[in-house]
């Protein structure tokens, strides 16, 4: 368990004073001629709202509402309403078959409900490009709710917010259609910021402007935010004042808010009655699924009893069943104002199995937790291969591991960080000596990652501080060879630019990172060596109206060439998707120098940036690597800016193009976390490459290429050295 000790307090809140004394936490990636990238949307949602045509002509759209739009579009993301509005135009072109505004918004929430969260964005971006050439204003009101929906759904919670009160500007014709959901949207949002009063009267001025058929999954909502606000008498009157739902799945949902409710009013034993009731009659069509939960709030139940060993062994079962349930995504839970979530779960029984003294069991949870995490993402979106989605056991990691190798599983809940070293030897818990929350972590890297983008000369100094909380209490002899699995904020940290004993980690330690260490451990075993076989893409030509060229990406490709006879190279026009589909499968090592952008709507549309075709884009998405058989492909390198990020949700998922590459087969992946120098990546690519052609093992190069740039004084700041993480398969060496 953590203690807190006072000496580390001060280094802590020096950190989180950086951290909210500066500017944005994420400089802006922009392409130029210098880095590459470029930055890409936000990531949540809603009941079915179907969109009724107006009866009357609608009002023009005059300069005030364009003035609020403009407003918006000086946000520095891709979501803006007028960003949107641009792409809805630009999609709308290209229509085949060019659809009334109306049948866009229907599609929306359609695909909205299926989890489809970019794609409902563009179906109602296109609605709200019709709505702002015919100055249509009734269905400018429903593309701004349709939009709301979708980024309520994928928990881009600010952004809902925004466009639920456009919303609110134009009701239309029917205002219980737009204005109701609209105001719901606004409910969720403070529920989940914890804003309970604020929750509270949006629900309550939502169910006086909703539809009859509407009204309940408001009122649902309501009683949810009462019950966590403490109004226990009121959420009870709420909740007794609904009517049975029609639909199996929202009655479940609504027992189980009886069931919270039981709980929060001190009455275990009720809420355990009503709990194993739904246990034993779990919900038709998804009885897993529900079961699952029916078991976790007999878990609560139980705890709330006293009952420690049997709560534990009810939570050990629910997670047993999550595992058999469905991965898709489920809108009911947020049109019932539940926002469950899932990874609560695996923390709960983490903490419970760390409280009795059994790590490699807290350590197993957290595994299943990553594995299932990863299936929750793709939800039924795209087909996992093998078993990219199945966790292996303390026992089994142990026996793989080396004498030299130790791994360090970090998981952040919300009140502490833990970690376990694992080893060999055995399973330890790390024991750190403050308590770290994860939202203070979260700060934390912000800061840090801020300080290194800002080219901060304290950077060093912040690193070693960092290095004290982080790594001292591992107690991790130099020279062994590290394998870092991070969670949740930490996959946005550069753990080779902390410090220890006066030293960065990679002059230390060789490391690498995993997104699971049961993924990473499977791709070791299965791709030890690699024949030295490059293929590689440089400077894709896009428009210049979405970025500069990369004349140093097409240098970089050309030396890295040299170190391999008979290199496959595509620059320019060349480097496109249609051939990589066609040579990457075959590959053994893989070169993409591009410009990428994440996607934090919905990560399987992040993408690399490679050439048009037919003077249309054609980059490649994460979805359509999932896609592919990559297998063959022993290492990849994305020499592209922030290729390594994507969401991180609570339960921790990168499902940018991290775990898209390993899914997808490839063993070993090169991301970066923050915009990339030119030179420096040049020159860190040069040396890598050049090592593994000598038959360097690959964390081994890559401590080297790194050092090599840190030697440079002109490249000694950690930005230059550090954007890049070696994921994956940290033991590939490639033979001649």
């Amino acid at each position: 368990m953590s203690r807190t000790a006072p000496s580390f307090a001060r280094p802590l809140a020096i950190l989180l004073a950086l951290s909210l004394a500066s500017a944005p936490a994420f400089a802006s990636c922009a392409p130029d001629a210098g880095t590459r990238g470029q930055d890409a949307p936000p990531p949540v949602a809603q009941a079915s709202v179907a969109p009724v045509a107006p009866a009357e002509a609608p009002a023009a759209i005059g300069d005030d509402d364009r003035a609020a739009l403009a407003a918006l579009g000086r946000l520095e993301d891709a979501d803006t309403a007028l960003s949107l509005a641009a792409e809805g135009a630009a999609l709308y072109e290209r229509e085949a078959v060019k659809l009334d505004g109306y049948a866009y918004c229907s599609q929306a929430v359609e695909l909205a409900e299926k989890g489809e969260f970019r794609e409902s964005a563009r179906a109602a971006s296109k609605a709200l490009h019709v709505a702002l050439q015919s100055g249509n204003t009734d269905l400018l009101g429903k593309a701004y709710r349709d939009l709301a929906i979708a980024f309520n759904y994928a928990g881009q919670l600010e952004r809902a917010e925004q466009f639920a009160t456009l919303a609110l500007k134009y009701p239309g014709v029917d205002p219980t259609q737009v204005n109701g959901p609209a105001r719901k949207v606004i409910g969720d949002v403070r529920t989940r910021q914890r804003r309970f009063d604020e929750a509270i009267a949006s629900y309550e001025q939502a169910a006086t402007e909703s539809s009859a058929r509407f009204r309940p999954l408001v009122d649902a909502s309501l009683a949810n935010a009462l019950i966590l606000s403490g109004d226990l008498p009121r959420a009870r009157a709420t909740l007794d004042g609904l009517a049975q739902p029609a639909e199996a799945r929202q009655r479940a949902q609504l027992q189980r808010t009886r069931g919270r409710l039981l709980l929060a009013e001190g009455k275990p034993a009720e809420a355990l009655a009503l709990y194993q009731a739904l246990a034993d009659a779990p919900a038709d069509g998804d009885e897993t699924f529900y079961r699952a939960w029916a078991l976790d709030g007999i878990s609560k139940s139980q705890a709330a009893l006293g009952q420690d060993a049997e709560a534990a062994r009810a939570l050990d079962e629910a997670i047993d069943t999550f595992d058999r349930a469905r991965a898709q995504f489920r809108s009911d839970e947020f049109k019932m104002g539940l926002f469950s979530d899932l990874q609560a779960v695996f923390e709960r029984a983490i903490v419970l199995h760390d409280k009795l003294g059994q790590p490699a069991r807290a350590f197993d949870i957290s595994e299943r937790s990553r594995a299932r995490a990863l299936l929750d993402a793709v939800a039924g979106r795209a087909e996992l291969k093998g078993d990219s989605g199945a966790a292996m056991d303390a026992a089994q990691l142990q026996a793989m591991l080396a004498p030299d190798e130790v791994v360090v599983a970090y998981h952040t809940l919300p009140d502490r960080l833990v970690a376990w070293v694992l080893s060999r030897d055995g399973v330890r818990e790390a024991k750190f000596p403050l308590a770290l929350p994860r939202a203070d972590l979260g700060r934390l890297v912000d800061a840090y990652r801020d300080a290194l983008i800002k080219l901060n000369p304290k950077a060093a100094g912040i690193g070693d501080q960092i290095g004290q909380l982080l790594l001292a209490p591992l107690g991790i002899a130099p020279g062994k060879r590290v394998v870092i699995v991070p969670h949740g904020p930490l996959h946005y940290l550069p753990f080779q630019a902390l410090r220890l004993d006066g030293q960065y980690l990679i002059e230390r330690n060789p490391i690498s990172i995993a997104p699971s260490i049961s993924i990473a451990a499977r791709l070791a075993q299965r791709t030890p060596t690699a024949r030295a076989e490059l293929l590689a893409f440089g400077n894709p030509t896009i428009s210049p109206d979405v970025a500069d060229p990369l004349p140093g990406a097409e240098r970089e490709v050309q030396a890295l060439a040299a170190q391999f006879p008979g290199a496959t190279l595509y620059f320019n026009a060349e480097a496109n998707k249609t051939n990589f589909a066609a040579a990457a499968p075959k590959a053994r090592l893989v070169h993409v120098a591009a410009h990428a952008m994440a996607d934090t709507l919905d990560p399987l549309h992040s993408k690399v940036l490679l050439a048009d075709e037919d003077g249309k884009p054609n980059y490649l998405e994460a979805k359509d690597v999932i896609g592919m058989d990559l297998g063959n492909v022993a290492m990849l390198a994305l020499s592209a800016c922030e290729s390594g990020l994507g969401r991180v949700d609570n339960g921790d998922e990168v499902l940018g193009f991290t775990r898209s590459f390993l899914s997808a087969g490839t063993s070993t992946l090169l991301a970066s976390l923050w915009p990339v120098s030119d030179a420096a990546t040049e020159k860190l690519m040069t040396t890598l490459y050049a090592d593994l052609a000598k038959g360097v093992v690959v964390q081994d190069a890559m401590r080297d290429a790194q050092r090599a740039v840190m030697a440079d004084p002109q490249t000694a700041h950690p930005f230059y050295w550090a954007p890049f993480n070696l994921i994956g398969n940290w033991r590939l060496t490639v033979g001649q």
